[in-house]
């Protein structure tokens, strides 16, 4: 229940004017362009053109190191936080677990008031493919837009936390969720899923009237059965570029990050993903760059018509996407103004393309890659390494499918002229040895790309991060610092010559823009996955973010992620913000914990059922628990869960949804004896550490 107080300052915002104030703006196509208005931070990006920027400079390289908590809001049902706040006339909106939505005064963090679109409760059983998290909302005339992880786009009152409206975007039948931000320009709000690792999955594009949520356009982003007939004429395009029957593996392509809209050529340019499966031997067996996968897409912002692509991978079969963010600057090279899009995708290569057209400027890598050695500037194509496409079933190339760039928000700082990249330094290993490709079907919300699953757990040193700033015209590393592990979070970057990065290791640092020297640093306790903002209330800037480890890394890489110890649920989640001469102390955080195994003599592993468990392990639960069960801390360690140790406790949990309020799913297609293995393997994992 709202308090009082909370209940009258949404009653407060709900009026025209309140004591004697201003009007409130109108978040609208006019005010999302302004790149003057510094009090605010409307979108994903800040602005239209993502660049992360802010021209506030009340707090720079100077002064930064008077920065001290101003508010702070703990989130105690919270657990995976790595969304965008956004602020507009002193309120912020922002997202929690499983999109719940709230609205709190900028300044001090009171509550206005709170929205729960009751995820888990609408999922049903499809909440066995998603994780609690969401990268952010929209904000436009009066509304704000959340997409929920379950599927629905709702728009919700800015002023009042009142459901205006909400429409299913996805077919419930199909293994799909939205973890996205929404995008809202020219009276549409736009949204894209992900989903393809567990289904035959054909990917798209929505728009949606900002008023009414009635769909105005999709545009799919692969072509499906010829026999049916193609959408448009760029699906007819593409499907020159596939072989074989690639829609029965649905083909992929979905859009779960990386959209921007363009106003000046009104176009909304975004990127797109990987194949489905991943290893393009299985569904296109004849080669073919498969069009439109792991591209920069443009379309009519108004119609969802085809404008122009660039493929950064051509039939890729690494997942190396092209779903990261997408910027848009005004550049000089060569003498020559540029309107340009800066990408920096999971391939390791940086690109500028000329967003008029399409047509690539430059790109050069900015990490480490070896399954590449450099782009054709002729034909815009990569020049393949040899054997990279483990032909012979098996290779070790850089980047591994984390990326070299993952979705974490790189930002760009028109001031320096650079771009901050969260970048990473991770092989990875490809095979299909163990796979039949002849006879291989897609699976029905079970993990399965194609490739060999990761079975055993990823060493805590197997790669390593740093933050790049990267000059786009000269394409050229100017600084770099090192960052703990692999998975630290997107940057901001501000007029006061400053960079602001979240880390693995709980500590927010600000830079130097120019030289990249730190100047600030503070331990928020807790691994941090969320960029910061910036804004303004008064004559105060306050940098804020949400605090709460989370992502696919501390789900996925064991080790790698767990050597922070953010275990699960071992640390308080909260959203803070910092000002200068801020001198609220922040209560100290629970030390990292690090999970042991949990003995016991009473249960001894049948070597069998473990080795039928591994399989359904690896297919099931891998996606939150991590691999070889070590947990990166988006899930519960359950090499340490007494639960395990009772058959028919498991059992309860695994089948029957028992905790399924704190979004452990049921998994109904499971029978007793594949639950049962589950049981016996990670008890086997358990008897191997001892």
């Amino acid at each position: 229940m709202r308090t009082a107080s909370a209940f009258l300052a949404a009653l407060c915002l709900s009026l025209i004017s309140c004591a004697g104030e201003a009007p409130q703006r109108v978040v609208d196509d006019t005010a999302l362009a302004d790149v003057s208005q510094g009090d605010v931070w409307l979108g994903f990006g800040r602005t239209y053109d993502e660049q992360r920027y802010s021209p506030l400079a009340q707090v720079n390289d100077g002064n930064v190191g008077d920065l001290g908590v101003a508010w702070y809001m703990d989130l105690p049902e919270d657990r995976s936080l790595y969304g965008t706040p956004l602020v507009a006339d002193g309120v912020m909106y922002f997202e929690g677990s499983y999109n719940v939505l709230r609205a709190v005064d900028a300044s001090s963090g009171e509550l206005l008031w709170e929205y729960d679109p009751q995820v888990i409760e609408h999922a049903g059983d499809r909440l066995r493919i998603m994780w609690d998290v969401s990268r952010g909302i929209a904000l436009y005339k009066g509304k704000v837009y959340v997409a929920t992880v379950d599927g629905r786009l709702i728009a919700v009152d800015a002023r009042t936390g009142t459901e205006v409206w909400s429409v299913m975007t996805l077919d419930p039948e199909l293994p799909l969720f939205v973890t996205g931000a929404p995008k809202a320009f020219r009276g549409l709000v736009v949204i894209g899923n992900g989903g393809t690792e567990l289904g035959a999955i054909r990917g798209y594009l929505d728009a949606y009237d900002a008023e009414t949520g009635e769909r105005v356009w999709r545009w799919y982003t692969v072509p499906g059965n010829p026999a049916d007939g193609f959408e448009n004429e760029a699906m007819a395009m593409a499907a020159e570029t596939w072989t074989g029957e690639w829609w029965k593996y649905g083909g992929g392509g979905t859009v779960w990050h990386g959209i921007t809209y363009d106003p000046e050529f009104d176009q909304v340019i975004f990127g797109t993903g990987n194949g489905s499966p991943w290893n393009q031997k299985i569904r296109s067996p004849g080669g073919g760059d498969n069009l439109f996968l792991c591209s920069v897409v443009a379309l009519d912002a108004r119609t969802g018509e085809y404008r122009w692509h660039y493929q950064t991978v051509p039939g890729e079969t690494w997942d190396y996407n092209s779903n990261m963010d997408i910027v848009l600057a005004d550049l000089t090279i060569d003498g020559r103004a540029v309107k340009a899009a800066l990408h920096a995708p999971k391939n390791g290569f940086f690109y500028v393309i000329d967003r008029r057209d399409g047509r690539l400027i430059s790109a050069e890598p900015f990490a480490r890659v070896t399954w590449a050695t450099g782009i054709d500037m002729e034909t815009g194509r990569p020049i393949e390494a040899e054997g990279a496409r483990y032909e012979d079933g098996e290779e070790v190339v850089w980047p591994s499918a984390v990326g070299a760039h993952s979705w974490h928000a790189m930002s760009y700082n028109p001031g320096t002229g650079l771009v901050y990249i969260p970048a990473i330094d991770f092989a990875g290993g490809f095979s299909d040895r163990t796979v039949d490709l002849g006879s291989w079907q897609s699976p029905r919300w079970r993990f399965d790309a194609g490739v060999d699953p990761l079975i055993t757990d990823v060493p805590a040193d197997a790669g390593s991060s740093t933050l790049k700033a990267w000059d786009p015209v000269g394409q050229r590393l100017v600084w770099e610092a090192p960052k703990p592990g692999i998975w630290n979070a997107g940057t901001l970057t501000t007029a006061g010559n400053l960079v602001f990065q979240g880390q693995a290791d709980g500590r927010l640092l600000a830079h130097r823009a120019d030289d990249g020297q730190v100047v600030w640093g503070f331990d928020l306790g807790l691994g941090i996955s969320a960029p910061p903002i910036t804004y303004a209330v008064g004559e105060r800037q306050y940098i804020a973010l949400l605090v709460g480890w989370a992502g696919s890394a501390p789900a996925l890489l064991g080790s790698a992620t767990a050597q922070h110890g953010w275990a699960y649920k071992a640390q308080p989640r909260r959203l803070v913000a910092f000002a200068l001469n801020g001198e609220v102390e922040l209560p100290a955080s629970s030390p990292p914990a690090f999970p042991e195994p949990l003995v016991s003599d009473e249960f001894v592993a049948d070597p069998a059922l473990a080795r039928a468990g591994e399989e359904t392990y690896v297919r099931v639960c891998w996606l939150c628990h991590g691999p070889a069960a070590v947990s990166g801390g988006t899930a519960p360690d359950l090499r340490a869960s007494p639960i395990l140790l009772s058959r028919t406790a498991f059992l309860n949990v695994v089948l029957n949804g028992s905790l399924r309020g704190n979004g452990m799913p049921r998994f109904p297609d499971l029978s007793e004896s594949e639950v049962e293995g589950i049981r016996h393997y990670v008890r086997s994992l358990v008897a191997d550490s001892e």
